[in-house]
């Protein structure tokens, strides 16, 4: 950002002070604290235990101090929110992000019941290889099951298609269990990841006997097909949607063109479009910023240029999620100072800012190390009267952490948690991304063992996948083991990508007992390998004279891409 732009800023941003000295009672002031000003951060500093990690580690003081004055001000205790609801830029194509208050007293028992029980079935589902003791464990667990649940586990086994598959047709036999549409697309979806489409089409005329089909298991089927690169039958699986008696209207084709868009496909979304275009849509705004988005993405501002005139000529003005999209697109390609102009265009027409457009500014500039400019933009935002949001404050996180000012990244995390806005599981994950880039292995691990700890903060499945990550890069593949072990136990299930990364590594070690030992674990969860994975282990077998096993496991996973499940 140039000179002059950052001295607009810097006007608007006094102005807006001036406001909100006004309205809110409260002085807005800057989050880079003066030299002497110190705030509690032993939450989060690494400590001595009595983990084996830990035998490594040196304590760390904690120090304390004083916060910016505006902490101690009521108004701005009572602006912080309780709960964070987000949507990404198209509402209807992701799931919001809700974050429960953590000090809420009564949470929904019932709620609570189903999220324990889920977390115990799916233990037992991970923890068994064949279909007769999974069977004889979940009858064990003596478990009451309900739709709610079904769903709920169905979610959790999302990378495990065969593994959702032997439960959803163990707890058909149980009483409690009713059909549901959320059920039946809960399983596509798992079956999906694993390209199981036969499968998948058998549950579809089971929906349609049962009435149970809508226009969401086309859009799921429509996603697994273009998430597997076969964009032909994802165009086709949306066409025999009319075939099933449900007729498309404009906002399915919108959620197809965002299907092929989101998938990498964004020059096949636009020939889809092209050809339909007035013929079987009439296209909306929605059309277009789909296609904004997704060259966008592609970092081609060319073509972005090009649909962005052609949506102004058939007389659609941009909107505020237009100028999101094209304002996010400047900054992917590091265009920084014309994503700039535009959110200063959109301004002078009277366009307020969604907080989702000073998320994208504060990431670009903070990834680019522009700290000063991306603290600006959270001073406006701020300044703007929304609500401060949890990714607003990640986006500030994520900037210290870019110019590794790691003690005011701890900072902020602390006033997200005076405020109730967070911190969340994806918090973490940005500050573990940044200190294992900085080789902070030891701090990363301390950080990580804290998460459980903090409700509303337990590690997810991609926190797992950053902690085996970095500890086979460390060659510590007892700690991975252990990291793993302790996914296990929570119920949560490894997608391919952990598999992958763990089997490398045991190869690399040359500890391929293990490594076919999580190899024939990922087959048993129906997850395919990834070529140059599998070219790894079998080179790794065959060096160590192992031909056998190679030709057994090769075996095994034909038979896995050959032979479609059924139940």
């Amino acid at each position: 950002m140039g000179l002059p732009q950052l001295n607009r800023l810097s006007r608007t941003l006094e102005k807006r002070n001036l406001s909100s000295q006004k309205t809110n009672h409260f002085p807005l002031q800057s989050l880079v604290l003066p030299s002497t000003s110190t705030v509690e951060i032993c939450y989060l500093i690494p400590i001595q235990d009595q983990n084996p990690i830990h035998n490594l580690v040196t304590p760390v003081q904690s120090f304390t101090g004083f916060l910016p004055n505006h902490y101690g001000n009521a108004s701005f205790l009572m602006d912080c929110r309780n709960f964070s609801f987000y949507r990404s830029i198209h509402a209807g194509s992701m799931h919001a992000q809700f974050v429960i208050d953590p000090n809420n007293q009564n949470p929904d028992l019932e709620t609570v019941r189903i999220a324990q029980n889920a977390g115990k079935l799916c233990k037992i589902l991970s923890n068994h290889r064949n279909s007769t003791s999974i069977e004889s464990a979940l009858n064990s667990a003596r478990v009451e099951v309900s739709p709610t649940l079904v769903v709920e586990v169905l979610k959790k086994l999302s990378n495990a298609g065969v593994l959702a598959l032997l439960f959803f047709r163990w707890a058909e036999k149980q009483k409690g269990f009713k059909y549901t549409s959320e059920g039946y697309n809960a399983l596509i979806e798992a079956l999906g990841k694993i390209k199981q489409f036969k499968m998948i089409w058998n549950l579809v005329t089971d929906m349609k006997q049962k009435g149970m089909l809508n226009k969401e298991t086309f859009a799921l089927i429509s996603r697994r097909y273009a998430r597997a690169r076969k964009i032909k039958e994802a165009i086709e699986a949306f066409e025999r949607m009319e075939s099933f008696g449900l007729k498309p209207e404009l906002s399915d084709y919108n959620r197809l063109i965002d299907t092929l868009s989101k998938s990498r496909h964004i020059a096949r979304a636009q020939q889809v479009f092209d050809k339909w275009k007035n013929r079987k849509l009439k296209p909306d705004i929605k059309s277009y910023t789909i296609l904004l988005e997704g060259w966008g993405q592609e970092h081609n501002l060319l073509r972005l240029n090009e649909v962005y005139r052609e949506m102004k000529d058939d007389g659609f003005e941009p909107d505020v999620v237009t100028y999101g999209i094209v304002i996010n697109a400047y900054c992917k390609a590091k265009k920084y100072d014309e994503a700039a102009e535009l959110f200063h265009e959109m301004e002078g027409k009277c366009i307020k800012p969604s907080p989702h457009i000073y998320c994208i500014l504060i990431n670009g500039l903070g990834s680019e190390k522009r700290l000063t400019e991306a603290l600006k933009f959270f001073e406006l935002s701020k300044a703007s009267g929304d609500t401060l949001e949890t990714p607003t404050y990640n986006a500030v996180v994520g900037s210290y952490c870019w110019s590794m000012r790691m003690y005011d990244a701890y900072r902020v995390v602390d006033e997200m948690r005076k405020c109730g806005v967070g911190p969340n599981s994806r918090t973490y994950d940005i500050i573990l991304h940044h200190l294992i880039k900085a080789r902070r292995a030891k701090e990363a691990y301390s950080v990580f063992q804290r998460m459980s700890n903090e409700p509303g903060c337990e590690p997810t499945v991609s926190t797992y996948e950053i902690m085996v990550r970095m500890f086979c890069n460390e060659e510590r593949m007892d700690m991975a083991v252990k990291v793993w072990d302790q996914m296990k136990t929570k119920g949560v299930l490894p997608g391919m990508h952990m598999f992958s990364t763990l089997i490398n590594s045991f190869c690399h070690e040359n500890k391929l007992d293990d490594a076919c030992k999580f190899f024939q674990e990922m087959l048993d969860t129906g997850i395919r390998p990834p070529a140059p994975m599998f070219s790894n282990l079998k080179q790794a077998l065959l060096d160590d004279g192992k031909e056998d096993t190679a030709i057994i496991l090769s075996e095994k996973l034909e038979k896995l891409r050959r032979t479609p499940l059924v139940g």
